[in-house]
């Protein structure tokens, strides 16, 4: 019975589960900014680039 009893109180499985699924947020928040910061920076250097072609012609 008390096996039971320890068994039904034990949260440490629901913790792991909540930890990953704040690490699985952050994950996407991460991906997302580097993808929205990475077009910004590919814009950049073509507007940079197409700029210094012009500027040779």
């Amino acid at each position: 019975m008390t096996s039971l009893q320890r068994f039904l109180n034990d949260e440490s499985g629901a913790t792991a589960i909540e930890y990953g699924l704040i690490a699985a947020l952050v994950a996407v928040a991460i991906i997302t900014a580097v993808t929205t910061l990475g077009e910004r920076i590919t814009d950049t250097f073509d507007e940079i680039s197409a700029k210094l072609v012009d500027s040779t012609e």
